[in-house]
């Protein structure tokens, strides 16, 4: 019997700095990309599509889509004990994965591995008759959506417009009221850090890009103020701008 290989050799050539977060994108031996993660007692190996730690679920690429399945197939499925484990693997290795991606600056894989976490969060509140476990859960979902609209963000900032990423931020703090209001919180709003975090962010987008009230901005303050030919006009200049 061959002894078990030790990893001595790969932890003293990527030594762990606990002051940021240690990521690299290497290949596999089918040449196929990898991501891992130096940690504190060693490395963690991340696929790049499907799940993280690469398992199929009775024929599914995720969790998430064996729970789908599952409830097409028998539409009043509750979760056992077994698929609250293995929700929670799920949603731990995604998360990895995520900041991953955050990390390299990959934003467009950041956002899709964010989307499957919160629609995991949506099928657990569906599902569970658990409320407690559900909340647990829940509470979450800022966080997540933080990731999402500052993943969603830079990836327009990089790839289109200072104004696109401002935009992007509002939709993500639009979404981010709408869980505070949902859940009786909405007075914490504005003194949440992960708010005050996501506008500081658009401020400084605005500050070095040189950037005023966006086009949509402009729109919803136009008809705020019951000017509805400008609202108009602002509306058609959007239609034409999103048509391009």
């Amino acid at each position: 019997m061959k002894r078990p290989r030790n990893l001595d050799d790969l932890l003293k050539q990527w030594a762990f700095d606990p002051a940021t977060l240690n990521v690299r994108m290497v290949k596999g031996k089918d040449e196929r990309d990898v991501l891992q993660m130096r940690v504190e007692l060693g490395v963690l190996q991340l696929e790049t599509t499907g799940r993280p730690d690469g398992e199929s679920i009775s024929g599914s690429d995720s969790y998430l889509e064996h729970l789908n399945l599952c409830r097409l197939e028998e539409p009043n499925y509750d979760l056992t004990e077994h698929d609250c484990s293995e929700i929670d693997r799920e949603f731990m290795q995604f998360y990895h994965r995520r900041i991953c991606w955050l990390r390299m600056q990959f934003y467009h894989r950041a956002v899709m591995d964010a989307d499957h976490t919160l629609r995991l969060m949506d099928v657990c509140e569906d599902l569970s008759d658990d409320p407690e476990w559900s909340a647990a859960h829940e509470q979450y979902r800022p966080f997540v959506l933080f990731h999402r609209t500052q993943a969603e963000a830079l990836g327009e900032l990089e790839e289109n417009t200072p104004e696109e990423a401002i935009q992007a931020i509002n939709r993500g703090l639009d979404t981010l009221r709408e869980f505070f209001v949902k859940h009786e919180a909405e007075e914490h709003f504005d003194e949440d850090e992960l708010i005050v975090r996501l506008i500081e962010l658009r401020e400084s987008m605005r500050t070095e890009y040189s950037v005023g009230q966006t086009l949509r901005e402009r729109l919803e303050h136009a008809v705020e103020q019951e000017h509805y030919e400008l609202a108009a006009k602002l509306r058609d200049e959007l239609t034409r701008r999103e048509a391009h």
